[in-house]
């Protein structure tokens, strides 16, 4: 397993490849962050803090709906970025942004209205100390919003089937772990989290080796169908409260 140090600057290159690649990406557009817009409701006001904000374009997204919000990230590479859209965003209300460590967070207890964090524990070698400051720095009655990839579905099967042909394939970020839906269950209930809901979107097949699996959008289309099958979807989403 890397050290921390390894780890953000392994993070630190994956970044700046992607902003390079494109650096006009927003980053909300993706459907984790549509999915958590589902459940966000109003922000006006809020203490918001997103946990593993990346180059920031959702931090952004709630600063223009009235939150204060606070990005934090361990990666020097992804907040450079982050900055560089608030120096262009044409609006006062723009995020603050924080280096540090989802597994050891820089800020005071119970000083967050609203937690987000997406496509961030499964890249956390230790995700529980980080679901544990989470709930240290909300607020009594904050809500967090959670996504992470979900591996009880064709993907999984498919990794498997990779690991056994491929043994020393490496995974595209430096560091990514395979997981599923009750592993993810009991590491936020053991946080102390009451989980009020949950969901999912993606659901990929991986038809061909070598090629990029196929999205079947219409199992998305519908928010039931959506949500009886998001024990199987390869993104899923928790909604959980601090008592």
């Amino acid at each position: 397993m890397p050290t921390g140090s390894e780890l953000r600057s392994d993070y630190d290159l994956w970044h700046q490849r992607i902003h390079d690649a494109d650096p006009g990406h927003d980053d909300a557009s993706s459907p984790w962050y549509r999915l958590v817009e589902e459940y966000l409701g109003p922000v006006t006001s809020l203490d918001v803090l997103e946990v593993g904000c990346g180059r920031g374009g959702f931090a952004h997204r709630m600063a223009r709906a009235g939150a204060r919000v606070t990005g934090c990230d361990f990666s020097t590479a992804a907040l450079e970025a982050a900055a560089s859209k608030t120096a262009a965003a044409q609006t006062l209300s723009v995020p603050a942004f924080a280096q540090g460590d989802a597994q050891s967070l820089p800020f005071a207890g119970n000083s967050f209205d609203l937690i987000v964090s997406c496509e961030t524990i499964e890249h956390l070698p230790r995700v529980q100390c980080a679901l544990n400051e989470m709930h240290r720095v909300a607020r009594p009655g904050a809500r967090l919003l959670l996504t992470t990839p979900n591996y009880l579905n064709f993907m999984g099967l498919y990794e498997l089937y990779a690991r056994y042909r491929h043994p020393d394939r490496k995974d595209d970020q430096p560091f990514d772990r395979r997981q599923w839906f009750p592993q993810i269950h009991a590491w936020i209930r053991r946080a102390g989290w009451h989980i009020l809901r949950t969901d999912g979107t993606v659901h990929q097949f991986p038809l061909r080796p070598g090629q990029n699996p196929l999205r079947w959008r219409s199992l998305e289309s519908s928010r039931l169908v959506r949500k009886l099958l998001s024990p199987f979807a390869y993104t899923y989403f928790v909604l959980a409260r601090k008592e």
